[in-house]
């Protein structure tokens, strides 16, 4: 991070930091500044309070997968970001295994570095020097960054529309086993195209009144269907008296 001009570090569950810990003695001349100011946060905050971009190194080349699929390359992600003005975090696994399928589904982004596919791994530190030489110039020349094209909706309003579209797929009673796999695809939309706070809030709008219209018409529906087995069973009961 300090190599390439970043300096807010936020760690999920981190290990032991203290002057005799092994992390601290990687940390080299960022543990003056950059280690002992970062912040211990939970992955929940970053999912609500940032544009999230998630790095694996295991992807998906298939359209119909969307936990790790559509990814982006860090030099993809460095010219995209360079165009939009929202608070990003990068977030990097751990350096065993990574981030799991649960928590890649908590994200908006995936990015990942092309490698071999005999061996596409990489440990942490490289992966995030790789990356962060990517995106060095949103951090290092300010001067030289172009203008911004793209006010970003505020991530709160973004998280809303994602909730609101999951409350949408009950509306209609989309299936309950694809759900989840179907707001996790409008979650890496959304995330692809960084909504204005005009956009966001007209999608939130529209999905917010079609789950209103389509809940008070269900259930009148659901009265109609009552009422009128009601009859029906009024009506069979007239006819075996009449019978009898």
């Amino acid at each position: 991070m300090k190599n390439f001009g970043f300096e807010d570090l936020k760690l999920v569950d981190p290990p032991d930091l203290s002057r005799d810990s092994e992390a601290y003695g990687f940390a080299g001349q960022a543990r003056e500044d950059i280690l002992p100011n970062a912040d211990e946060v939970t992955l929940d905050h970053l999912a609500a309070n940032y544009h999230t971009v998630a790095l694996t190194a295991t992807t998906n080349e298939d359209s119909r997968k969307h936990v790790r699929f559509p990814f982006s390359t860090p030099a993809e992600l460095s010219e995209r970001l360079a165009t939009v003005d929202a608070p990003t975090c990068l977030v990097f696994g751990r350096e065993d295994v990574g981030l799991t399928n649960e928590e890649l589904a908590q994200l908006d982004e995936i990015c990942a570095i092309p490698a071999s596919e005999e061996y596409p791994s990489l440990n942490l530190g490289q992966a995030a020097t790789i990356t962060l030489y990517e995106l060095r110039n949103l951090a290092l020349d300010e001067n030289q960054l172009p203008d911004v094209e793209l006010e970003r909706a505020d991530e709160p309003i973004v998280e809303r529309l994602n909730d609101q579209f999951g409350e949408f797929l009950e509306a209609i009673d989309h299936p309950v086993e694809k759900r989840a796999k179907t707001g996790r695809l409008f979650r890496r939309l959304v995330g692809r195209a960084h909504p204005t706070d005009r956009e966001a809030r007209t999608l939130l709008g529209i999905f917010r009144r079609a789950s209103a219209h389509l809940n008070f018409y269900g259930d009148a529906d659901d009265a109609a269907a009552k009422n009128a087995d009601a009859k029906d069973g009024a009506a069979d009961a007239a006819a075996s008296d009449a019978e009898n």
